[in-house]
């Protein structure tokens, strides 16, 4: 249970956090970057939940909470000490990659093949959900470079992937199944 009695500490106030296991590191490090990331992501979610009604406003609600899970699996390192922790952390699942899958199947079905590359915009829900994509692209990026120096739990990384494919899929659904895409139109300009 998480308890804030008292929103600011001043424990931060020299330019260091601390992590789920106590930890105190730099907030420029490449952990709470990542999960910061993520925490800039379900901001960007709660405007995209403006303008979303019905099955898709109540997705967006899962994805929500998936990641605060998954900015409380990130701020957590040391994944091999998991079993002597006081309290057991909070991962990440395959279940919830196996969700997100199973809705972008169900999205997808109602959607026409693409002949062209979308371009961000439509509906005003699909832009939301196009910022939401490249900020889940950005997260994933951050994640997978953590990764290299650091343990990540695998399906972090492999969520974030499948939600960047949700959020394109989303949007296409969000543009009256596809037939308000923007489509990209190569050399238009020229």
């Amino acid at each position: 249970m998480v308890v804030l009695n008292k929103i600011y500490t001043r424990t931060g106030d020299k330019g260091d956090t601390a992590l789920g296991n106590g930890d105190r590191v730099a907030k420029h490090s490449a952990r709470v970057t990542a999960y910061g990331t993520s925490d800039e992501l379900n901001a960007q979610l709660g405007v995209a939940r403006l303008v979303a009604e019905g099955e898709m406003d109540a997705a967006l609600a899962r994805i929500q909470n998936d990641l605060f899970d998954l900015g409380a699996d990130l701020c957590r390192p040391d994944m091999h000490l998991d079993a002597e922790a006081e309290y057991p952390p909070l991962r990440m699942a395959q279940a919830q990659v196996d969700r997100l899958e199973a809705e972008i199947d169900v999205m997808n079905k109602a959607l026409a093949p693409l002949r062209s590359f979308v371009l961000p915009g439509g509906s005003a829900l699909s832009a939301h959900l196009h910022v939401c994509r490249t900020v889940a692209r950005r997260a994933e990026r951050l994640a997978t470079e953590l990764a290299t120096d650091e343990d990540v739990n695998p399906s972090v990384l492999i969520y974030l992937n499948r939600l960047s494919d949700w959020f394109f899929v989303a949007s296409r659904v969000a543009n009256d199944n596809g037939a308000q895409d923007v489509l990209w139109v190569p050399g238009a300009n020229r």
